[in-house]
C-alpha cells in the first residue's frame, strides 16, 4: 500500500512541476528547474513501478544518466545565453535573429 502513496506523490509532484512550467515561463532557469523536477519525479515513479522487473536497475540507471545529460546541456545553454544576451528572459530568444 505504501507504493501506491509514493506513486501518488510522484504524480502530484509531476503535475506541480508542470503547473510551475506553465505559470513561470519568463526565465530560462525556472523552465529548466521545472523540467528537472519532472525528470526526477518520473525517475522515482519508474523505479517504484519497475521494481519487480529484473531490468529495473539498468533501466533506472539509463534514465538518470539521460536526466543528468539533459541538466548539463540546459545549464550550458543557460550560460551561453547569459553571456551573449546578458539575461535569461525567454522573450529575448528569437529564431529570426542570426
Amino acid at each position: 500500500m505504501s507504493l501506491f502513496y509514493l506513486v501518488l506523490v510522484c504524480i502530484v509532484g509531476f503535475l506541480m512541476s508542470l503547473l510551475a512550467l506553465i505559470l513561470q515561463y519568463k526565465h530560462l532557469l525556472s523552465i529548466l528547474l521545472s523540467l528537472e523536477a519532472m525528470a526526477v519525479n518520473l525517475f522515482v515513479m519508474l523505479f517504484v513501478l519497475l521494481n519487480s522487473i529484473a531490468l529495473a536497475g539498468e533501466g533506472s540507471f539509463v534514465f538518470i544518466t539521460l536526466g543528468a545529460c539533459e541538466a548539463s546541456l540546459g545549464l550550458a545553454i543557460l550560460v551561453s545565453m547569459i553571456r551573449v544576451r546578458g539575461n535569461d528572459y525567454v522573450s529575448s530568444f528569437s529564431s529570426q535573429k542570426c
